[in-house]
């Protein structure tokens, strides 16, 4: 039986009415930044697609200003259901363009068109609807008789799902009837940039969302400005611990959403073939740039050479390249320096004895590629097994025992999601009580919805977004009852 070929099947790139250059988005309008301007680059061609202004201390001060201001004069007064109505606007606003939007996402972060046209996008629009119809229902979300805003939140976002982070961020912080200063990761501003200009569409009042862009040091002053009431950071561990300390002590209210090491356990009564397409989707989904990506499998002995083989099988199938193409499962790493680290930690998965496959295929010449990998034969003492490589790249652990399961998907510093495969009901609620995470997933995996709170335990984070649960951390009440 023949091989199917896959002829392409690109996107168009016409859909983007991408501007050579971007200003900063303060009180309403783009405007230039006073540092030094820096280059946003498509990861799969290396190619300069816009030229982004950078931040610096002056921009940021004006970005809170106009958020103080239109807080104070605007947003905390308007009734709730009127706040309700921008963020149905906005929503909607997304659905109609969410063609562009994804063709940008996918040029400016590297990952496959179909993820962000399927994934992304809507689940982005899906927050803002989601927190709309929360606007004007927040003494009925079990936060107090009448809940009241922070004031203004800085919020700092990763580039791994740089347009559904920020919709994490900025719709319960309007809902709640905070304004917001944001700022995107520096490789992957553009679709913060129209989503700017998708506010202005909206006619929401000048001020409520501000965006500036640059490196660590914009999100530095951004998170230790006097003037701001909330911090909401997602990224990574060793930059959540710096802005907990650059905050403690502060009035402000903070929420982190760190790194993961997350075990995806599959137990001898699982459905393998179902099984199977969750490991692929825990680990290879966005290139393996998922905080809660399933990067360590836990298989039970007596199924695991079945596991692995099948699974060796499924990854041949796997399309890599184009992010642009239809077709591409895999795209491209997102920098130089990420690819750098998930080259360095893979070489150690190998020197320390674990046994590392990758299945044949051809990787672009131009941009920043790595080819779905798996090391088998890994301990829990390998650096594989416990650092986050944040990249396509799986470490195969087995176990005899639902109790050595446990104990293995336990041993991490990380705490943020987990999977259980298995048929017996019983087996998942046992697992899901044991499992020392915010998520656990049951026969599936990266499943989100607006309405389901997400977050870690220890090195993960803490506090949670979405959901109710996702209200309390912009407003001044206490814990969800």
């Amino acid at each position: 039986m023949g091989i199917f070929e896959y002829a392409p099947a690109p996107e168009s790139r016409s859909v983007v009415n991408l501007r050579s250059s971007y200003g900063l988005f303060i009180d309403g309008e783009f405007i230039p930044g006073n540092g030094k301007p820096f280059k946003s680059i498509s990861p799969a061609t290396e190619e300069v697609l816009a030229e982004v202004a950078e931040a610096d201390d002056a921009d940021v001060d004006r970005a809170v200003a106009a958020a103080r201001r239109a807080y104070e004069r605007v947003w905390s007064r308007m009734p709730g259901s009127e706040r309700g109505k921008y963020l149905f606007r906005i929503a909607r606003i997304m659905q109609e363009r969410s063609r562009e939007l994804a063709v940008l996402e996918s040029l400016d972060n590297g990952k496959p068109i179909k993820e962000s046209r399927d994934v992304d996008i809507p689940t982005a629009a899906a927050h803002f609807f989601y927190y709309a119809g929360w606007a004007d229902k927040l003494e009925h979300a079990g936060l107090g008789p009448s809940p009241k805003p922070l004031g203004v939140a800085g919020q700092v976002i990763p580039w791994n799902f740089p347009l559904l982070m920020l919709a994490w961020k900025i719709a319960p912080a309007l809902a709640t009837g905070n304004t917001v200063v944001l700022k995107p990761a520096e490789t992957t501003p553009l679709t913060a940039m129209l989503f700017a200009e998708i506010c202005q569409q909206a006619d929401l009042p000048p001020g409520v969302v501000n965006i500036v862009t640059g490196a660590g040091r914009t999100g530095q002053a951004l998170v230790r400005h006097p003037d701001v009431d909330k911090v909401a950071f997602t990224g990574s561990t060793a930059v959540g611990r710096e802005i907990a300390r650059s905050v403690a002590g502060s009035r402000k209210k903070v929420t982190l959403e760190l790194g993961g090491k997350a075990a995806n356990i599959v137990f001898d009564d699982a459905p393998i073939d179902q099984a199977v397409e969750g490991i692929v989707n825990g680990i290879f989904f966005n290139q393996g740039h998922v905080c809660c990506a399933g990067s360590r499998l836990l298989v039970q002995e007596s199924v695991a050479d079945e596991v692995v083989d099948r699974l060796k099988r499924r990854l041949t199938t796997l399309r890599v390249g184009d992010p642009l193409d239809k077709n591409t499962d895999i795209g491209a790493i997102n920098s130089a320096e990420q690819l750098a680290r998930i080259t360095e930690l893979s070489e150690v998965g190998e020197a320390e004895g674990a046994t590392r496959w990758s299945p044949e295929c051809e990787l672009p010449s131009s941009g920043f590629w790595f080819a779905p990998t798996v090391f088998t034969g890994v301990s829990n003492s390998h650096r594989i097994a416990r650092e986050e490589i944040f990249g396509p790249v799986l470490a195969v652990l087995t176990f005899r025992t639902p109790s050595e399961a446990i104990e293995k998907a336990n041993n991490t510093p990380y705490g943020l999601s987990a999977g259980v495969w298995t048929e017996k009901g019983s087996r998942i609620l046992w697992a899901a009580d044991r499992l020392r995470a915010g998520v656990v997933w049951a026969n599936t995996f990266n499943r989100f919805d607006p309405a389901s709170p997400f977050g870690g335990y220890k090195e993960s984070g803490y506090g949670r977004e979405g959901g109710r649960q996702g209200l309390e951390g912009y407003l001044q009440s206490g814990e969800v009852a």
